[in-house]
């Protein structure tokens, strides 16, 4: 009798570890099928300031935690970029900070084939956009931080540039540095 028991237990554990591991692997499969653009068109609207998104090289590694949602676009850089900066356009809540890996600047095409047509797109899809360097390994560090509390969305492109990733910080649209800087003063001023 016990033996049946047990024998029961571990058939209903199993049916309820695979009922779990079909669901997450139908979302994924859902996420998949959807498309990186719609997935991100509709995540789009939820993100707020210190949310990141991340438009990467094809080596890139796949980052790991809850607050991180990892898109394939099985597309070019400049497209996937491009379609990011249309989505952008549309918010009305949050703007961009780009940041680039400082190592960019010191390779050359005969270090890294196809970086100088990279560069041309990026500046045709970047004209008057200040950018900020980081070097690579600073970045991780930004997105572990990030990521402890707020959503980081990877996008992986077909790029094999290395050192190519763009990386967007949202910020906020309708409130900036300066009038954050005064409503602390008068916060301050008012426990006077």
């Amino acid at each position: 009798m016990k033996k049946m028991v047990n024998t029961l237990f571990a058939i209903i554990s199993l049916f309820l570890v695979m009922g779990c591991m079909s669901s997450a692997d139908q979302k994924e499969r859902s996420e998949q099928k959807s498309g990186w653009e719609e997935v991100l068109s509709q995540k789009m609207p939820l993100l707020g300031h210190r949310n990141w998104i991340l438009i990467v090289d094809k080596a890139y590694p796949a980052p790991a935690g809850a607050n991180i949602l990892v898109l394939n676009s099985e597309k070019q850089m400049s497209e996937v970029l491009d379609r990011i900066l249309q989505l952008l356009s549309l918010q009305k809540h949050v703007r961009p900070v780009f940041y680039l890996d400082k190592e960019i600047d010191y390779l050359d095409d005969a270090l890294a084939p196809g970086l100088k047509e990279y560069k041309t797109s990026l500046t045709k899809l970047l004209p008057h956009i200040k950018k900020q360097s980081l070097l690579h390994e600073d970045v991780f560090g930004k997105m572990d931080k990030a990521a402890d509390l707020f959503q980081v969305i990877v996008v992986k492109t077909e790029s094999l540039i290395p050192y190519s990733s763009v990386f967007i910080e949202l910020d906020c649209k309708y409130w900036d540095a300066d009038r954050e800087k005064i409503l602390r003063e008068r916060m301050l001023k008012s426990k006077e």
